[in-house]
């Protein structure tokens, strides 16, 4: 029952996630065509988020001391990674390409738990896969416009391998005595990553005279501030936040498909705020991506297996993955007894669980 409520309440947070992340673009793109460059909005994103956790950050500076790998991991991968490579490979190839490319991340998790960490991997979360990734071909249309430009695309494969590291670093100690607070590590994974950013974009060059006018959105005229608020406390704070934590409710493999909605949520808004209108493909697309989501996170193995995970990753792609993978169970076993006893094994470890690790996770949820 814990566990059945446990897995809503992550698929919830997942979906929250997928939809504050999926308004960045929608809130992004006014302030870009005012005037400010891609590279300063990410900047002002990101130090504008660690501003705001900063107080978190200082409540959880054990942190520093005890899991200084994972807090600057978190920073240069699922933080400064994802952002500046895709913007940069967004200036070699089309837009659309490069977000498929890199929501790839979600079989590339699934890749690292298969072959590096050695763990099974259920067929349906492996099919939920192949369908958003399809689904999400057709919302953003990659056969329109596609040049073959290898930097480009080598640009967008390192931001997907960087969101790899959001996945999987999310999830890196959940299941140890002395767990890494998720707040903490978002708080100084923010604070790394507007250190690497503050380099790559030189904000001393930007013209902030332009934050204090107005930007249009399909016609209206919307204060650049007020977008900027949306950015910073919604697709940034709220959106690691919830992801960060539906990471460790469900699985970096599952919390991965279901984030292929945020390609679908950021097209959707586009179109009724910015009035960009879908056509047959895209909804249809739209359709298939979350038919691949609710596939994958509604696959429940019957067990999980047995042994210490061989693999682990430092930096943002590290750690144990605490999910729905599947044990196989002997030749010639009768499955009504092999199921039977999969659910008997499964229900005396929910039974020796630490209740507290819920009600912590519950308890740091202050705000993202």
């Amino acid at each position: 029952m814990h566990a059945s409520q446990g897995r809503s309440a992550g698929l919830g947070l997942a979906l929250a996630s997928a939809f504050a992340f999926g308004g960045s673009g929608v809130a992004a793109k006014p302030l870009i065509e005012a005037g400010l460059d891609p590279l300063h909005v990410v900047w002002l994103r990101v130090a504008g988020a660690a501003l705001v956790m900063l107080p978190v950050a200082w409540r959880h500076r054990d942190l520093l001391r005890r899991k200084p790998a994972l807090l600057l991991g978190f920073g240069l991968l699922a933080v400064a990674g994802v952002q500046a490579f895709y913007f940069a490979s967004i200036s070699r190839i089309p837009v659309g390409v490069a977000l498929l490319i890199e929501y790839l991340a979600p079989a590339l998790v699934l890749g690292w738990v298969r072959f590096v960490q050695r763990r099974p991997v259920t067929r349906a979360a492996a099919l939920g896969v192949v369908l958003a990734v399809g689904g999400l071909a057709c919302v953003v249309q990659v056969w329109s416009g596609l040049t073959f430009d290898l930097v480009g695309l080598l640009l967008a494969l390192a931001a997907a391998c960087c969101q790899v590291g959001y996945f999987v670093l999310s999830d890196q100690g959940a299941d140890e005595d002395g767990q890494a607070d998720p707040l903490g590590v978002i708080a100084y994974g923010l604070l790394v990553g507007a250190l690497v950013l503050t380099v790559v974009a030189r904000p001393w060059g930007m013209d902030w005279a332009l934050l204090g006018g107005s930007a249009d959105m399909d016609g209206g005229a919307v204060p650049a501030w007020l977008l900027l608020g949306w950015i910073v406390l919604i697709a940034t704070v709220l959106a690691y936040v919830t992801g960060v934590i539906s990471v460790r409710r469900l699985s970096p493999q599952v919390a991965g498909v279901v984030a292929c909605l945020e390609a679908v949520i950021a097209t959707v808004l586009a179109w009724v705020l910015l009035g960009e209108h879908l056509d047959a493909p895209q909804i249809i697309g739209g359709a298939v991506v979350l038919i691949g989501a609710f596939i994958a996170q509604s696959s429940t193995p019957k067990a999980v297996a047995a042994g210490p995970v061989t693999g682990s990753v430092a930096g943002s792609v590290t750690g144990p993955v605490a999910g729905p993978v599947a044990e196989e169970a002997p030749a010639g076993t009768d499955p009504a007894v092999a199921s039977a006893a999969a659910e008997g094994e499964a229900g005396g470890r929910d039974q020796g669980r630490d209740p507290g690790r819920d009600t912590e996770l519950s308890a740091g949820r202050t705000a993202p």
